[in-house]
Order: structure tokens, then sequence, then C-alpha cells
């Protein structure tokens, strides 16, 4: 079994920045499909990020412009670097790896943007 870990959520207030990191003990991070998602309360889990094994990078479009997705192959880690945070942006954060049919989940980061 894979395991993601999440750390890097916290406390902000709009227009501040996070970045979350995704490590695994396995080495699968350097080469599936990478993606981070996030649910709020009260409303279904959505991608939000995703970086394929070749590095191409997709947005949905309420981040576009805000948040970057990126892979530290040496590290074995994926980030989320989230800037100019609005409200709308609190949820619990998700790591997600895609690979030979199967996904993996993480157990989620809190991001809460309050004034």
């Amino acid at each position: 079994q894979v395991q993601l870990v999440e750390s890097g959520g916290g406390l902000v207030q709009p227009g501040e920045s996070l970045r979350l990191s995704c490590t695994s003990p396995d080495r699968i991070l350097t080469f599936a499909d990478m993606g981070w998602f996030r649910q709020a309360p009260g409303k279904q889990r959505e991608s939000v990020a995703v970086i394929t094994s070749t590095n191409i990078t997709d947005y949905t479009e309420s981040v576009k412009g805000r948040f970057t997705i990126s892979r530290d192959t040496a590290k074995n880690t994926v980030y989320l670097q989230m800037r100019v945070l609005k409200l709308e942006d609190t949820a619990v954060y998700y790591c997600n790896a895609a690979w030979d049919y199967a996904e993996y989940w993480g157990q989620g980061t809190q991001v809460t943007v309050s004034s």
C-alpha cells in the first residue's frame, strides 16, 4: 500500500501564501501522475491541480495564476504553492497519486483562510 503524507496546511489571512508538500516512503511520486484535490465542508472533493508523469500541469479555473504544482524528484516530494489565498480556498487538501490503474490518497491537510 502506497503511503502519501501531506503537510504545510494552516490558518492564514486572505492574500497570504502557503506551500503544501506531499511525500512518500515510496518512489511513486517521482513517476506517477500526481494531483492535489480539496474538499470544503458540505461540498464534493474537487481537483485543484495535476502534474502528469511527463510534468504537464493543469489547474482548475479558480486557482489558475495563483497556485503552482511542482515535483522534486530528488526529494520525492510534490508541492502545491498557493498564493493570494482567498476565503473560498478553505478546505482539506489531499494529495493523490495515480499509477498503473490504481489511486492512492493522503490523509489530508487543513487549509483555512480567514480574516
